[in-house]
């Protein structure tokens, strides 16, 4: 197994280095620029002001020496300065807003897993029964609504028809403190955090019952029973162990999948995170921030799937590299 880990690791530091590239070549690519956008904003102001600007940012300088000045700051922290918002670092705007993303996604996957895994475990027990034929019900539309759709309708009935739960924001005001706070916070999560973890649960639900299904049909849970193990053992000491490996495999994109998934959420519920901001520097031609995100967002992934190819060696000892 250590092997296994090992070798999934030094595959892991090229593909890093891959993701550097493809960010900023992207953000090379884009066309035009903060200031760019600024000299469309304000024709008055002299070209060469905006050009002195790009000469002393380094924009101008050659491909290499921006990569190599980005990627070395980068891997100090340092991601440079925001272009739009002056005198606030790259680092700053990400660290006042990445807590509350953290929490929508905490809280959404936390709903995909308390929700999906049950109810597919016991549609796959109990199949063709009336919860099965509503859970896949559930599990189409689910997959079938975007997520932006579902939250204006979320907020339409629930929030504002309803009253039941505040349509934007993260807390009533900046008085409450304690457990107020931490359930005032709780409140603001729960219409984007179920927005959120829609599609996700829907998927969830459907490969756990598949999984759970295929895994009863095989020739060792029949021996199993035939030993006389009771359907509880057969369930949660063979059954599960085996079913939970497609499952992992989704936790590990799903790490990334809900933090950038939050970009569409966030700017719907008006939500204050690292989506809304993402979506904001991409307007503004903030490229500091964008390529700063789009790392993040892509470190979390292969972070996600190297956890996940390490739980794989702990769950089934099976996988192996040749």
């Amino acid at each position: 197994m250590y092997k296994y880990i090992i070798r999934r690791i030094l595959v892991f530091i090229p593909m890093l280095f891959c993701l550097t590239v493809i960010v900023f070549g992207l953000a090379l690519a884009a066309p035009g620029d903060a200031l760019t956008g600024q000299s469309l904003s304000d024709p008055n102001v002299d070209p060469e002001v905006y050009e002195q600007q790009r000469e002393e940012l380094g924009l101008n300088d050659p491909v290499p020496v921006q990569y190599w000045r980005w990627i070395s700051s980068a891997a100090q922290g340092d991601f440079g300065d925001s272009l739009v918002f002056n005198g606030r670092t790259v680092a700053e705007l990400i660290e006042a807003r990445f807590a509350n993303t953290l929490y929508l996604g905490i809280f959404s996957l936390g709903i995909t897993i308390v929700v999906g895994i049950p109810i597919g475990i016991y549609s796959a027990r109990r199949p063709y029964s009336l919860l099965d034929y509503g859970a896949t019900g559930f599990g189409f539309l689910g997959l079938a609504i975007p997520n932006f759709f579902f939250g204006l309708i979320a907020i339409y009935v629930l929030s504002i028809h309803l009253g039941w739960f505040p349509a934007q924001g993260t807390l009533s005001g900046p008085g409450a403190t304690g457990f107020e706070a931490f359930k005032d916070r709780i409140h603001h999560l729960i219409l984007p955090g179920v927005t959120l973890g829609l599609a996700g649960t829907a998927t969830y639900m459907r490969y756990m019952r598949s999984e759970v299904l295929d895994v009863l049909g095989s020739d060792y849970i029949r021996t199993a029973r035939a030993k006389g193990m009771t359907d509880r053992n057969v369930l949660y000491k063979h059954t599960l162990r085996n079913a939970l490996i497609p499952i992992i495999t989704l936790m590990g994109f799903e790490v990334g999948v809900l933090i950038s998934g939050a970009v569409i959420t966030e700017q719907v519920f008006q939500y204050p995170g690292i989506g809304s901001l993402f979506l904001s520097s991409v307007t503004n031609r903030d490229f500091p921030v964008v390529m700063a995100i789009a790392l993040i967002l892509g470190i979390l992934i292969l972070v996600g799937n190297l956890l996940a190819d390490i739980f794989y060696s702990i769950i089934d000892p099976r996988i192996r590299y040749d």
